[in-house]
């Protein structure tokens, strides 16, 4: 990897490694349509296995934290793994470059979104946009899965959220909260049981 695009917690960054981590956020805010949940995979594609500022395992802890407080879940991320890399210039940075491309290409079309967007041509146009967009995201989904559905407590937590979601229509956030305390309770009960069974084994 290129010097230059090595970012450390530790070490302040210099104008050229900002830039380039500008540019890194600012292509994912610019080739992403279909709102903030598209531009997971390329996050995940870009930061974990490209980049390498945070792991597969982190990455998700950061979408979910993103996604259970206000805001954009695709700014949230942005600012968190910014902060990561470079605390609050990283934070500013990493927002600036995933919000300008959405604000310059509003500001381009807005004059003319009204003229077009009846049109059939453009209407078909966006339908198969969001059908490529739907496929991006479940492709995320099941690289997430895999780098966090590892024992059966995961498995178990993970079904009983998606049950809860599509099932009951719970909202994302006491989900989120609720996977959080019986992830916890696991965590208790297996480590109440490990001197049991070493003494057992005795």
């Amino acid at each position: 990897m290129n010097t230059s695009t090595q970012f450390h917690i530790v070490e302040r960054k210099t104008g050229r490694e900002l830039f380039a981590m500008f540019l890194s956020f600012f292509k994912i805010g610019a080739f992403t349509i279909g709102g903030g949940y598209a531009m997971l995979p390329l996050m995940e594609q870009e930061f974990v296995q490209h980049r390498k500022w945070v792991d597969a395992v982190e990455i998700v802890d950061v979408f979910a934290v993103a996604q259970s407080l206000p805001g954009v879940i695709a700014i949230n991320a942005s600012i968190y793994i910014g902060y990561k890399v470079d605390r609050i210039r990283g934070a500013i940075v990493a927002a600036l470059g995933v919000i300008l491309p959405s604000f310059l290409v509003i500001l381009g079309i807005a004059a003319v979104l009204l003229k077009f967007q009846e049109n059939p041509w453009v209407q078909k146009a966006f339908a198969g946009v969001r059908a490529g967009v739907t496929a991006l995201i479940l492709l995320a989904g099941i690289k997430l899965g895999k780098a966090v559905l590892k024992n059966r407590a995961a498995w178990i937590i993970g079904m009983g959220a998606f049950l809860l979601l599509v099932g009951f229509r719970i909202q994302a956030v006491v989900v989120i909260l609720a996977s959080a305390v019986v992830g916890l309770g696991a965590y208790i009960v297996q480590k109440r049981r490990k001197p049991l069974q070493q003494k057992d084994n005795q």
